[in-house]
């Protein structure tokens, strides 16, 4: 690998000079790039040098733009078999962001610096800050899959992450993203009050929700072939989107069996009775529709429920009804107060079920294990349900223990 000048004149009679750098890559293919300065030119032979030393090194030419390595990640997304809103997303931030503001850079060429500077633009351009993460997760799956198809050789988006969010910053995140126990998560006297509000179809729904922990999608989702009455277990193998199609949970570790107590299952028993069941679209030998059960907690046809549903018509009125709210500070027609839900998700709902789960001797039962706790959320690592519920495990008296300690030692 050679770093040498290259002199020219113009047609116009003007002297010209550039640095390029001459080297084969992996295949013996010889290459040449060409710099205005001497000391970008060595930088790049250094950093090329080692590349094609470790067989990673991709040439700027045998690269591919943003926008056409867009095209094949958006491909191998639909291959892969992921859900419809997933794609979707990854559709829309290809559209609406990366393509006007970097799609015609070839991916060979980005590195930290230009990404910090597109990270700058989509701020300047007023994309909220939870969507400028959203397209920089995009950006480095993009990047991510190009690299396995040998169309760029480093992954800068996770680079620059890397060097981020380390030390206190990390730690301050951690302890901003800690639930609260009356803000984020409903207190046990909210939720008693809530449940003496339940009645009608809900009840049995928001029942499985506070004391089961599933997801709003798990719920939608929830077939009545999952629900052992014997065992007094629910099973969870599948979720509904929010486009109200069936798929897989959302990770392996989603897919889970969780204990519901005899609370829970009465109530469902109790539902079956009045569930709505689905067409099979098949006709019975006296010509009459054949209905069948299927999901647990549908529409009025035996399909699947609408998640705005379920908040508008189910739990805000419910938790309006037993008085957990907040004042809007505006008046009705008649001049009276309007209030609203103090908690607006189906997710304060799961929160409370790991709170539950925790603190069970609270109610005179025993307190999971972290890792139990982390199989009944479904949650793909115990890190995540330690950084988000670690307070709210029980601590031991720390002075007793030392005190134990110390005497262990000097007996």
């Amino acid at each position: 690998m050679s770093v040498r000048k290259r002199e020219w004149t113009s047609p116009k009679g003007e002297a010209k000079s550039a640095w390029v750098v001459d080297y084969f890559d992996m295949a013996g293919k010889r290459r040449l790039k060409t710099f205005r300065l001497k000391k970008d030119a060595e930088r790049f032979a250094a950093t090329a040098s080692v590349e094609v030393r470790h067989g990673t090194h991709v040439a700027d030419s045998a690269s591919a733009t943003v926008e056409a390595a867009g095209k094949l990640w958006l491909a191998s997304a639909r291959a892969a078999g992921l859900e419809r809103a997933t794609i979707d997303d990854y559709e829309r931030h290809l559209r609406l962001h990366l393509v006007p503001l970097i799609g015609a850079a070839k991916l060979s060429s980005l590195t930290i610096a230009k990404v910090r500077a597109f990270e700058d633009k989509l701020r300047e351009e007023g994309r909220s800050p939870a969507m400028v993460k959203k397209v920089l997760v995009s950006l480095g799956s993009l990047i991510a899959d190009a690299q396995e198809r040998g169309l760029v050789a480093r992954n800068v988006v996770r680079d620059m992450k890397g060097r981020r969010g380390s030390g206190e910053k990390r730690q301050e995140k951690r302890q901003k993203g800690r639930l609260k126990i009356g803000v984020d998560i409903p207190t046990r006297e909210e939720v008693k009050a809530l449940l003496g509000a339940l009645t009608g179809r809900w009840r049995p729904l928001i029942l499985t929700a506070a004391f089961c922990g599933l997801r709003a999608s798990e719920l939608r989702g929830l077939r009545w072939e999952d629900v052992d009455f014997d065992k007094g277990r629910i099973r969870v193998h599948q979720r509904a989107d929010r486009f109200n199609d069936i798929g897989r949970p959302k990770s392996e570790t989603s897919e889970r069996a969780v204990p519901a107590p005899p609370m829970v299952m009465n109530a469902l028993r109790e539902w079956k009775l009045a569930c709505p069941k689905r067409d099979t679209g098949k006709i019975d030998e006296h010509g009459q529709k054949i209905m069948a059960f299927e999901l647990v907690f549908p529409n009025g046809q035996g399909k699947v429920e609408q998640l705005n549903n379920i908040l508008r018509r189910g739990l805000h009125p419910a938790w309006i009804a037993a008085g957990v709210t907040i004042d809007t500070g505006e008046v009705d027609e008649k001049g009276k107060p309007v209030h609203a839900p103090k908690y607006t998700g189906m997710h304060c709902l799961r929160h409370f079920f790991a709170s539950w789960c925790i603190n069970r001797k609270e109610d005179g039962g025993l307190g999971l294990t972290p890792k139990i706790v982390q199989e009944r959320m479904g949650h793909s690592t115990i890190a995540l349900t330690m950084d988000r519920y670690s307070h709210l495990f029980p601590k031991d008296d720390e002075g007793d223990e030392m005190a134990a300690a110390e005497r262990t030692f000097l007996s």
